[in-house]
């Protein structure tokens, strides 16, 4: 079951995605256009349509990573959250996670420290409770994650391979040249 939080021009993904049964997929849609609602506020918003606990995906990534292990880790840790995490050292983008022992001891786009090393790999998994206990309905993911790393709430999941995304031209080169030189000949549409 996937779904889709979409903002402006969303219904050019709903008109290509569908239902999302020719992917195998069952796939809902949770609009948050045309008042943007940051992507907590999006994701509070989609709860109806979300289980107890669920994954998020940022939309502009591609992740070479097995979801299950992630899943797995996730329950067996009782924590709100679980963050997967890349050691980044600054290459990618900003590192703003705090990652030694297997915790998460800091994380933070703007409170940054010479010790984060990691960075937020765009995988993460949720109760729904830590988002129903939000009283704004506006407001960023990363600020619910940054205040689980301070109760320590936030579990982690250490990646080893780099994230994709196509969030920059250079960045959509980068995937396009990833996704073509592991491809299996099929179309990753469905074809």
């Amino acid at each position: 079951k996937v779904v889709l939080c979409v903002g402006y021009l969303g219904e050019q993904i709903e008109n290509f995605v569908g239902d999302g049964r020719r992917f195998g997929l069952n796939v809902a849609y949770s609009s948050d256009w045309p008042e943007l609602l940051g992507t907590g506020g999006a994701l509070k918003k989609a709860l109806p349509l979300l289980g107890e606990r669920f994954m998020i995906l940022y939309g502009d990534s591609y992740l070479d990573i097995g979801y299950q292990d992630v899943a797995g880790t996730f329950i067996k840790s009782g924590k709100d959250a679980l963050m997967t995490v890349y050691r980044n050292n600054g290459l990618y983008d900003t590192s703003n996670v705090q990652y030694e022992d297997d915790i998460i001891k800091a994380y933070s786009k703007t409170k940054l420290n010479p010790n984060m090393r990691y960075i937020d790999y765009g995988l993460g998994c949720v109760k729904a409770d830590a988002l129903k206990k939000v009283s704004e309905n506006k407001f960023d993911i990363a600020n619910i994650y940054e205040q689980l790393a301070e109760k320590k709430q936030l579990a982690a999941y250490e990646v080893k391979n780099r994230f994709y995304e196509i969030g920059s031209i250079q960045g959509l080169r980068e995937t396009t040249k990833y996704i073509i030189d592991h491809s299996t000949g099929r179309f990753w549409y469905g074809r």
